[in-house]
Formats: structure tokens, C-alpha cells, sequence
């Protein structure tokens, strides 16, 4: 007995020791943690229960045979965040480069099949050189198979991608298929044909960094959700992020103890937003200071300013914000915020978590490039999303709410269970100077006439008493007392139980 224990701890030893010191060491070198210390580091302690540890690869070609490893480039298995059980891949890059075979696929595939099974989300960690070449086709079969499984596990079970390192070609498009992408800056960077590729075939002379960087893909491209400043703080804000979330479909969102007070007024609020209608003011002042102990975990921070969407809690339960920011665009929606918002909306949706909805939106942006760029159907991506949604939907309107853009921010007509306005709110088909200038046409040489019928029109449409005549707005409320408002809405709304008609699936405008 003694001797197949010495055996085992031997095995586990040199599993544990993945491609070697020398590779681990390069590997700090780089400021990246390796596989398993990032585990350690996401995992409550000793919690994670490893699977696979013994697995190689079966590729005999190219010398392969006689270069075998335990584990085979990636670690999986499940554990504890915060008590919660989660399961998770990561790639081990001192290994073949972190490279996928078909036994490092297969491994993955076991943990995300389970995590369906039981409702626990799944987690990547990926630092990979993509396909190992010696492979063949076994390889890209290998990743058609964990697509595949992405896919079937989409709405099932919360997957998050945590970018630590390269992901290239292939392998990008795993974490693609996933719910939320997060990178590292200066260590990870993903694209489909790297610069050497581009440079032969487009002749354009481009790093790795300025081609798929962590701040490319956040700030430019919009695929990357979050960035971290190194791997320490990357997986400390992932452990954050899963308290805010639901194990699976099967259950709501989380409730943690809340100290913050349900009727907690600001009066600060009273004076947020400005007098004159064309300054701007931060929609995120309002956010921090209406949820719980001003805890906002914001998604897509550098992408599509103009609309902030994230996570925070009210009365201890998660809720998803969406809100217009007028500081950027002066809140308009244009292409990049109509699939940043609606891309958020349906992850809400399918986990359970109530939609908040703060609103001071003039408009779609108009121009050229957004025509040309397809606004039409990007903004349909938003109103889809909205309509489809069958949550709880708690709406604000602290400012404007004009055109179609007042329909798509989750007013009553596409189901908005409660809209609520600031006595500041403008709602109607256009600002006063653009609809007198339309209607009054005949007019516009007659400064003095023209300034009597702007006044008019403010006086009929610069308010939300119209719509709340009319029954689109539920209350005009104070801005002081909107953490109350809301509070008391979502807890009228929890036992909510609404079913869109049958169908295989919706057809959402891509």
C-alpha cells in the first residue's frame, strides 16, 4: 500500500508541476500567474476539487509519444466562491503552450456538461497558443466540440471568459459563444489571424497588443467586457462578479444581507439633473447613490459610453441597470450602446435578474455612418431584447425621453412593468426647437413667433404629465425618494409570472 501511495503522490507531484520549472519561472517572468495559482487564487481556500489530473494526450505523431505530460495543458474541476459552487478550466500554458488537443478538450467538455447538469456556472481561464498543430484535425475537432457545448449551455448556466493570456484563431470564437468576456492588460490578447497573417494579406503593419490587446477589444471593438490592471486583480473582481449572479436558470439572483435602509433618501438628487435641458450631468452619481451602498459593477466600461450597464443590488437582490449616460453623446443611442445594452438586457433575462432602466436619451444619433452602419436593425437588437424580456422592468425617466428612443428604453409599450418620471422629464416625438421648426415652418423668419411657439410646445410636451394622463407613466415621483420607489416596485414584482407565446426561438435582428 505504501508503495502505490508513493506512487500517487509522485504522479500528483509531477502533474502539479505542469511543463516544468523553468516554465513556470518564465511564466512569472512574465507577471502571469500559472494555471493552478490562479485556481488558488478564484477558489475559496481549499475548496477546489480537481478532476482529470492524470489525463495525457494520445497523439503518437511528430515525437509527440514521447512528450507527455499529466493534464495535458489544462486544469478543470469545480469548487467554492464565496460557498457557491462554480466549475472551471484553466489553461495551463507551460504546457505545449496551453495548446487544445482532443484530450485537453475533452476535459473541458466534462466539466461543462456537468455544470449544466447540476446548475453551477462555468468559468474559463484561458491562455492558449490555440490548436496544437501535431493534432491535426483531432484538434479542431476538439474545439467544435466545447463550441458546441457553449452553445448548449447558453441561458442554461452563467460562463464566463477570463482572458489571461494568448487566445488566437479557433479558439477565440469558446469564449465569444460565452456570456461576459474579461481581459488582462499587457498579457492577453485575442484575434482571429495575428499580425503576421494580416501583414501578408492586407499589408498592414500592426502589434499584437494594437490588434487584439486587452484595451483594443474594451474600448474599440466592444468584445472584451471588463479589463484588469494583472492577474491578482482580474480573478479578486471575477470572485466579485459571481456573488451578483445566479448558480443557473433554475433559481433567482442572489440575496445578501442588506444594511443599506429601503427608504433612504438624497436629496443631492434633487438638484442632479441641470436646469438648462442641454448640459450634461453623470448618470452614474445617480446609480451609486440610489443602490445598495453604492455598489456598481459596471459592464463595458470603455465601450459605447453613451449607456452604462451593470450590476448592483437593492434591498440585498441583484439587479441589471441600463441607463442613458448624457455626459457621452449627450446620452443618444447609436449602434455600439444598442448592442452593448441589448446583449446585457437578454443575459438579465435568462438568469432571472430584474431590469433597472434609468432614462435621458435624445434620440438615436444620426449621420452617415450610422445609417450606413446599420442603426436600423442595431437599434431593433435593443427594443427586440426589451419586448422579449419577461423580468421584472423598473423605469426611470429623469430627463429626456424623446422619439423612438423614449419606446426602446423599456417604456410601458414594450412592457415596462413600472415607469416611474422625475417632474424634469421631457417625453415626446422630438425637442421643442426641432418640432416647432416642423410644425411652424411657415414661421421660421418670425423670431418672436417662433419663440412663443417653443415656449407653447415646452409648456405641452417639457413634462411628463402627458404620459402620465395617459397612464405611460405611473408616477411622477421626487428624485429624492427614488431608492424607495424602486425598492418597494421590485418587491411587488418578485412573485411575477409571465410567458411569452411557444416557440422554437425568436429571431432577435442580428
Amino acid at each position: 500500500m505504501s508503495a502505490i501511495i508513493a506512487q500517487l503522490d509522485e504522479k500528483r507531484r509531477l502533474a502539479r508541476l505542469g511543463g516544468g520549472e523553468k516554465r513556470i519561472d518564465a511564466q512569472h517572468a512574465k507577471g502571469k500567474l500559472t494555471a493552478r495559482e490562479r485556481i488558488e487564487l478564484l477558489f475559496d481556500e481549499g475548496s477546489f476539487e480537481e478532476w482529470d489530473m492524470f489525463v495525457e494526450h494520445r497523439c503518437s505523431d511528430f515525437g509527440m509519444a514521447e512528450q507527455k505530460v499529466p493534464g495535458d495543458g489544462v486544469v478543470t474541476g469545480y469548487g467554492l466562491i464565496n460557498g457557491r459552487p462554480m466549475f472551471v478550466f484553466s489553461q495551463d500554458f507551460t504546457v505545449f503552450g496551453g495548446s487544445l488537443s482532443e484530450s485537453h478538450a475533452k476535459k473541458i467538455l466534462k466539466i461543462m456538461e456537468k455544470a449544466v447538469q447540476v446548475g453551477a456556472p462555468v468559468i474559463g481561464l484561458n491562455d492558449s497558443g490555440g490548436a496544437r498543430i501535431q493534432e491535426g484535425v483531432n484538434s479542431l475537432a476538439g474545439y467544435a466540440d466545447v463550441f458546441l457545448q457553449n452553445v448548449l449551455a447558453s441561458g442554461v448556466v452563467p460562463q464566463i471568459s477570463m482572458v489571461m493570456g494568448p487566445c488566437a484563431g479557433g479558439a477565440v470564437y469558446s469564449p465569444a459563444i460565452t456570456d461576459f468576456i474579461f481581459m488582462v492588460k499587457d498579457s492577453s490578447y485575442m484575434f482571429v489571424t495575428g499580425p503576421d497573417v494580416v501583414k501578408t494579406v492586407t499589408h498592414e503593419t500592426v502589434t499584437h497588443e494594437q490588434l487584439g490587446g486587452a484595451m483594443t477589444h474594451a474600448a474599440r471593438s466592444g468584445v472584451a467586457d471588463g479589463v484588469f490592471e494583472n492577474d491578482v486583480d482580474a480573478l479578486l473582481q471575477l470572485r466579485r462578479l459571481m456573488d451578483f449572479l445566479p448558480l443557473s436558470n433554475r433559481e433567482k439572483p442572489p440575496v445578501v444581507p442588506c444594511v443599506d435602509p429601503l427608504d433612504r433618501e438624497d436629496l443631492s438628487l434633487d438638484t442632479l439633473v441641470p436646469e438648462n435641458p442641454n448640459k450634461p450631468y453623470d448618470m452614474k452619481e445617480l446609480i451609486t447613490k440610489i443602490v445598495d451602498e453604492g455598489d456598481f459593477f459596471e459592464i463595458g466600461e470603455h465601450f459605447a459610453k453613451n449607456i452604462l450597464c451593470g450590476f448592483a443590488r437593492m434591498e440585498g437582490s441583484t439587479v441589471g441597470i441600463i441607463a442613458n449616460q448624457p455626459m457621452v453623446l449627450a446620452g443618444c443611442l447609436d449602434i455600439g450602446s444598442s448592442r452593448k445594452a441589448a446583449r446585457f438586457v437578454r443575459f438579465c433575462d435568462c438568469f432571472n435578474i430584474p431590469i433597472l432602466t434609468f432614462v435621458d436619451v435624445p434620440g438615436f444619433l444620426p449621420g452617415t455612418d450610422q445609417e450606413y452602419g446599420g442603426i436600423i436593425k442595431h437599434g431593433a437588437k435593443l427594443l427586440f431584447a426589451y419586448a422579449e424580456a419577461t423580468v421584472p422592468k423598473v423605469t426611470v425617466i429623469t430627463r429626456k425621453a424623446y422619439g423612438g428612443a423614449y419606446d426602446v428604453m423599456s417604456s410601458k409599450h414594450v412592457r415596462g412593468d413600472v415607469n416611474f418620471a422625475w417632474p424634469t422629464a421631457e417625453i415626446a416625438v422630438m425637442g421643442a426647437k426641432g418640432a416647432v421648426e416642423i410644425i411652424f415652418r411657415q414661421d421660421i423668419g418670425d423670431k418672436a413667433k417662433i419663440a412663443a411657439r417653443t415656449k407653447e410646445y415646452e409648456e405641452r410636451f417639457a413634462n411628463p404629465f402627458r404620459a402620465a394622463n395617459l397612464g405611460f407613466i405611473d408616477d411622477v415621483i421626487l428624485p429624492h425618494t427614488t431608492r424607495g420607489r424602486i425598492c418597494r416596485s421590485l418587491a411587488m414584482l418578485k412573485t411575477k409570472d409571465i410567458k411569452n407565446p411557444w416557440k422554437k426561438h425568436a429571431n432577435i435582428p442580428l
